[in-house]
Protein backbone atom coordinates (compact mmCIF):
# COMPACT_ATOMS: atom_id res chain seq x y z
CA UNK A 1 0.00 0.00 0.00
CA UNK A 2 1.22 3.50 -0.84
CA UNK A 3 1.10 5.43 2.44
CA UNK A 4 2.09 8.77 0.95
CA UNK A 5 -0.69 9.31 -1.59
CA UNK A 6 -3.36 11.84 -0.65
CA UNK A 7 -6.78 10.32 -0.04
CA UNK A 8 -9.42 10.84 -2.73
CA UNK A 9 -12.41 13.16 -2.16
CA UNK A 10 -14.67 10.11 -1.66
CA UNK A 11 -12.29 8.60 0.90
CA UNK A 12 -12.08 11.91 2.74
CA UNK A 13 -15.85 12.30 2.93
CA UNK A 14 -16.32 8.71 4.16
CA UNK A 15 -13.68 9.28 6.81
CA UNK A 16 -15.16 12.57 8.00
CA UNK A 17 -18.58 10.96 8.42
CA UNK A 18 -17.19 7.90 10.19
CA UNK A 19 -15.00 9.90 12.59
CA UNK A 20 -17.80 12.36 13.38
CA UNK A 21 -20.21 9.68 14.61
CA UNK A 22 -17.52 8.53 17.06
CA UNK A 23 -17.66 11.82 18.92
CA UNK A 24 -14.95 13.83 17.15
CA UNK A 25 -15.65 17.14 15.40
CA UNK A 26 -13.94 17.25 12.01
CA UNK A 27 -12.77 20.17 9.87
CA UNK A 28 -11.39 19.71 6.37
CA UNK A 29 -9.02 22.43 5.16
CA UNK A 30 -6.94 22.93 2.03
CA UNK A 31 -3.48 23.42 3.50
CA UNK A 32 -1.30 23.83 6.57
CA UNK A 33 -1.83 27.59 6.70
CA UNK A 34 -5.58 27.08 6.90
CA UNK A 35 -5.08 24.45 9.61
CA UNK A 36 -2.99 26.92 11.63
CA UNK A 37 -5.69 29.57 11.25
CA UNK A 38 -8.34 27.09 12.39
CA UNK A 39 -6.32 26.23 15.51
CA UNK A 40 -6.19 29.89 16.44
CA UNK A 41 -9.96 30.11 16.02
CA UNK A 42 -10.66 27.08 18.19
CA UNK A 43 -8.36 27.86 21.14
CA UNK A 44 -9.50 30.86 23.19
CA UNK A 45 -7.09 33.52 24.51
CA UNK A 46 -5.65 32.66 27.91
CA UNK A 47 -6.01 28.90 27.47
CA UNK A 48 -3.39 26.49 28.76
CA UNK A 49 -1.89 24.72 25.73
CA UNK A 50 0.34 21.65 25.55
CA UNK A 51 1.71 20.06 22.39
CA UNK A 52 2.90 16.53 21.81
CA UNK A 53 5.92 15.82 19.64
CA UNK A 54 4.66 16.38 16.10
CA UNK A 55 6.31 16.96 12.75
CA UNK A 56 2.91 18.13 11.49
CA UNK A 57 2.63 20.95 14.04
CA UNK A 58 6.15 22.03 13.14
CA UNK A 59 5.32 22.03 9.42
CA UNK A 60 2.22 24.21 9.79
CA UNK A 61 4.17 26.76 11.87
CA UNK A 62 2.57 26.18 15.26
CA UNK A 63 5.75 25.09 17.02
CA UNK A 64 7.61 28.24 15.95
CA UNK A 65 4.59 30.36 16.92
CA UNK A 66 4.58 28.95 20.44
CA UNK A 67 8.34 29.29 20.86
CA UNK A 68 8.14 32.96 19.81
CA UNK A 69 5.96 33.77 22.80
CA UNK A 70 3.87 36.08 20.63
CA UNK A 71 0.60 34.24 21.16
CA UNK A 72 -2.41 34.64 23.47
CA UNK A 73 -2.03 31.31 25.31
CA UNK A 74 -0.10 29.82 28.22
CA UNK A 75 2.49 27.47 26.70
CA UNK A 76 2.79 24.65 29.26
CA UNK A 77 5.69 22.96 27.47
CA UNK A 78 7.82 26.12 27.68
CA UNK A 79 7.27 26.17 31.42
CA UNK A 80 8.58 22.66 32.11
CA UNK A 81 11.40 22.92 29.57
CA UNK A 82 12.64 25.99 31.45
CA UNK A 83 12.82 23.99 34.70
CA UNK A 84 16.41 22.88 35.38
CA UNK A 85 15.80 20.55 38.30
CA UNK A 86 15.26 17.04 36.79
CA UNK A 87 12.82 15.88 39.45
CA UNK A 88 10.76 19.06 39.23
CA UNK A 89 10.77 18.92 35.42
CA UNK A 90 9.55 15.31 35.49
CA UNK A 91 6.71 16.32 37.82
CA UNK A 92 5.74 19.18 35.51
CA UNK A 93 5.78 16.84 32.52
CA UNK A 94 3.35 14.51 34.27
CA UNK A 95 1.17 17.44 35.24
CA UNK A 96 1.12 18.55 31.59
CA UNK A 97 -1.10 15.53 30.85
CA UNK A 98 -3.90 17.51 32.52
CA UNK A 99 -3.52 20.56 30.26
CA UNK A 100 -6.80 22.08 29.09
CA UNK A 101 -5.87 21.99 25.37
CA UNK A 102 -3.61 19.21 24.08
CA UNK A 103 -2.49 19.44 20.44
CA UNK A 104 -0.61 16.99 18.25
CA UNK A 105 -1.23 14.63 15.33
CA UNK A 106 -2.07 10.98 14.76
CA UNK A 107 -0.43 8.22 12.74
CA UNK A 108 -3.34 6.66 10.89
CA UNK A 109 -7.05 7.21 10.35
CA UNK A 110 -9.32 4.46 9.04
CA UNK A 111 -12.16 5.26 6.66
CA UNK A 112 -14.28 3.34 9.17
CA UNK A 113 -13.53 6.02 11.80
CA UNK A 114 -10.89 4.52 14.09
CA UNK A 115 -7.83 6.66 14.84
CA UNK A 116 -4.47 5.12 15.71
CA UNK A 117 -1.61 6.74 17.63
CA UNK A 118 1.72 5.12 18.51
CA UNK A 119 4.02 6.41 21.24
CA UNK A 120 7.36 5.43 22.71
CA UNK A 121 6.72 6.78 26.23
CA UNK A 122 2.93 7.15 26.23
CA UNK A 123 3.14 10.81 27.30
CA UNK A 124 0.42 11.89 24.88
CA UNK A 125 -1.81 8.83 25.29
CA UNK A 126 -3.39 9.89 28.60
CA UNK A 127 -4.43 13.36 27.33
CA UNK A 128 -5.85 11.83 24.15
CA UNK A 129 -7.77 9.13 25.97
CA UNK A 130 -8.97 10.92 29.09
CA UNK A 131 -7.15 13.69 30.93
CA UNK A 132 -7.34 16.76 28.63
CA UNK A 133 -10.73 18.37 28.22
CA UNK A 134 -9.90 19.56 24.70
CA UNK A 135 -7.87 17.50 22.24
CA UNK A 136 -7.02 18.77 18.77
CA UNK A 137 -5.39 16.54 16.15
CA UNK A 138 -4.01 17.92 12.88
CA UNK A 139 -3.36 15.35 10.15
CA UNK A 140 -2.61 15.23 6.45
CA UNK A 141 -5.06 13.14 4.42
CA UNK A 142 -2.27 10.77 3.33
CA UNK A 143 -2.81 9.15 6.74
CA UNK A 144 -6.26 7.88 5.70
CA UNK A 145 -6.42 4.13 5.01
CA UNK A 146 -9.38 1.82 4.33
CA UNK A 147 -9.61 -0.20 7.57
CA UNK A 148 -8.34 -0.44 11.15
CA UNK A 149 -6.11 -3.34 10.11
CA UNK A 150 -4.58 -1.09 7.43
CA UNK A 151 -4.12 1.66 10.02
CA UNK A 152 -2.15 -0.67 12.29
CA UNK A 153 -0.05 -1.81 9.34
CA UNK A 154 0.64 1.81 8.41
CA UNK A 155 1.99 2.46 11.89
CA UNK A 156 4.22 -0.62 11.99
CA UNK A 157 5.36 -0.88 8.38
CA UNK A 158 5.64 2.78 7.41
CA UNK A 159 5.66 5.20 10.38
CA UNK A 160 7.90 3.18 12.70
CA UNK A 161 10.85 2.84 10.26
CA UNK A 162 10.68 6.57 9.49
CA UNK A 163 10.56 7.46 13.17
CA UNK A 164 13.48 5.14 13.89
CA UNK A 165 15.51 6.86 11.18
CA UNK A 166 14.58 10.29 12.58
CA UNK A 167 15.46 9.26 16.15
CA UNK A 168 18.81 7.82 15.07
CA UNK A 169 19.68 11.11 13.38
CA UNK A 170 19.19 13.16 16.56
CA UNK A 171 22.13 14.22 18.75
CA UNK A 172 22.79 12.32 21.95
CA UNK A 173 22.31 8.61 22.75
CA UNK A 174 21.01 6.58 19.79
CA UNK A 175 17.94 4.99 21.33
CA UNK A 176 16.05 4.60 18.06
CA UNK A 177 12.33 4.61 17.43
CA UNK A 178 10.03 2.04 19.00
CA UNK A 179 6.39 1.55 19.90
CA UNK A 180 5.93 1.56 23.66
CA UNK A 181 2.18 2.17 23.72
CA UNK A 182 -0.49 2.06 21.04
CA UNK A 183 -3.85 3.83 21.24
CA UNK A 184 -6.80 2.77 19.11
CA UNK A 185 -9.42 5.47 19.47
CA UNK A 186 -12.84 3.92 18.85
CA UNK A 187 -15.21 6.54 20.22
CA UNK A 188 -15.58 9.19 22.90
CA UNK A 189 -17.92 8.65 25.84
CA UNK A 190 -20.41 11.56 25.73
CA UNK A 191 -20.70 11.78 29.53
CA UNK A 192 -17.02 12.79 29.80
CA UNK A 193 -17.98 16.20 28.38
CA UNK A 194 -14.71 16.57 26.49
CA UNK A 195 -14.22 18.15 23.06
CA UNK A 196 -12.17 16.26 20.49
CA UNK A 197 -11.36 17.90 17.19
CA UNK A 198 -9.68 16.54 14.05
CA UNK A 199 -8.40 19.00 11.45
CA UNK A 200 -7.86 17.09 8.21
CA UNK A 201 -5.51 18.85 5.82
CA UNK A 202 -5.59 18.22 2.07
CA UNK A 203 -1.83 17.93 1.74
CA UNK A 204 0.95 15.63 2.88
CA UNK A 205 1.99 16.50 6.44
CA UNK A 206 4.12 14.48 8.85
CA UNK A 207 4.74 10.78 8.42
Amino acid sequence: MDYQTLASPDQIQRTIAAVAIRGVAVDFVDNGEAAFDRLREIIPPGADVMTGASITLRQIGLEEYLISGRHPWHNVKAEYLAEKDPARQAALRRQAALTEYFLASVHAIAETGEIVVASATGSQIAPYAYTSRNVIWVAGVQKIVPTLADALRRVREYVLPLEDRRAQSQPGPKIGGFIGKLLIFEQEAPFLNRKLHLILVNERLGF
